[in-house]
């Protein structure tokens, strides 16, 4: 995803010049809007699981008391911290710090897309996401949500819940190993 900056000046306002163009552009990106948005929760459903299933394998009762008011971002970070602990025990997959990245990373591109200020698309995609302030002051931050981009996004976040799926067996190869009593 391509961003640009645009210097504040004294009130928030957003250059369209073309209102047809950026309508056609939102025509062609609100379904991958919400297939972002749906990915998304099916990954953060399985770090919810995962979670619940960490703190009691009998019932999610005790891991959903303890992730009811979690925002995602914290939710991963206590999936780490599990973890991290769990792979002291036996090893660390080769790819564990990478899977971390890319939870973290999914969830800001997330973020990204479903709080953006979509009636300030333009013509070109480029969409209002945030106030920045800078040395140089305070900019409107853009970020361009192309078709290929939202769906390349849709893509990590089914190849981000697939790695977390493969992490899960793996946790679970170890537990199964170490209950027959193979190191």
């Amino acid at each position: 995803m391509k961003s640009k900056t645009k210097q504040f000046i004294q009130h928030l306002s957003h250059d369209i010049e073309n209102e047809e163009k950026a309508e056609e552009y939102l025509d062609d990106s609100l379904p991958l809007i919400g297939l972002v948005v749906m990915h998304f929760n099916w990954l953060e459903k399985s770090v919810d699981s995962f979670i619940c299933e960490t703190i009691s394998d009998r019932s999610d009762v005790l891991g959903l008391i303890v992730i009811q008011k979690l925002m995602y971002a914290a939710k991963v970070d206590l999936f780490k911290r599990f973890y991290e602990e769990f792979n002291s025990c036996f090893s660390t997959p080769a790819d564990f710090e990478d899977l971390i990245r890319e939870l973290v990373e999914v969830g800001k591109l997330r973020n990204l897309v479903v709080h953006a200020d979509w009636s300030t698309t333009d013509e070109e995609g480029y969409t209002y996401v945030r106030l920045k302030t800078s040395a140089n002051g305070m900019l409107q931050e853009y970020v361009q949500f192309s078709v290929e981009s939202l769906s390349s996004l849709i893509e990590r976040i089914i190849k981000a819940n697939h790695r977390f799926s493969d992490y899960w067996e793996w946790k679970s190869d170890r537990l199964q190993d170490h209950m027959r009593g193979v190191s």
